[in-house]
């Protein structure tokens, strides 16, 4: 799993790399986030001048068994650009989630928005704690089949 140490995180497995002066950030999906969608069949992505605000559904993804993953917005702002070559190369985002596989570019609303999401080493905590609760509910699952096949 690569997490790279420039980028501000989300929960939902978004990243933002704001400029230095915070009005423009690229957004994209975490390497971790892409591998949990799986192969990337299609992208709709939003078109420039749209607005979001803050945990808007701004794009989605669908991987090659069908299942479609809703993107939340991760900080509030007008979209300048969306990365176009993702609709013919989806792909990307799996190839290079963080170079060739961006997402959008936004103009930022609210830079004090950029303060409530997660610095590369909180990421990398929560990406963890994630992993062993999600490996305790499938132990949990286990023992439950276990009991039932008893």
């Amino acid at each position: 799993m690569i997490i790279l140490e420039d980028l501000l995180y989300t929960e939902e497995h978004i990243w933002v790399k704001p400029d230095n002066r915070q009005e423009r950030a690229v957004v994209g999906i975490t390497d971790f986030g892409q591998e949990r969608i799986g192969s990337i069949a299609s992208v709709d992505l939003p078109e420039a001048g749209d607005e979001f605000v803050e945990t808007d559904c701004f794009a989605t993804v669908e991987n090659s068994m069908g299942e479609v993953t809703e993107l939340f917005c991760p900080i509030s702002g007008r979209v300048l650009s969306a990365n176009d070559q993702l609709i013919d190369s989806p792909e990307m985002i799996n190839d290079d989630p963080y170079d060739d596989g961006w997402l959008m570019v936004l103009a930022v609303a609210q830079p004090q928005e950029l303060d409530d999401l997660m610095g590369p080493d909180e990421y990398e905590k929560f990406v963890e704690e994630l992993k062993i609760k999600e490996s305790e509910q499938l132990e949990d699952e286990d023992d439950a089949l276990e009991v039932v096949e008893e």
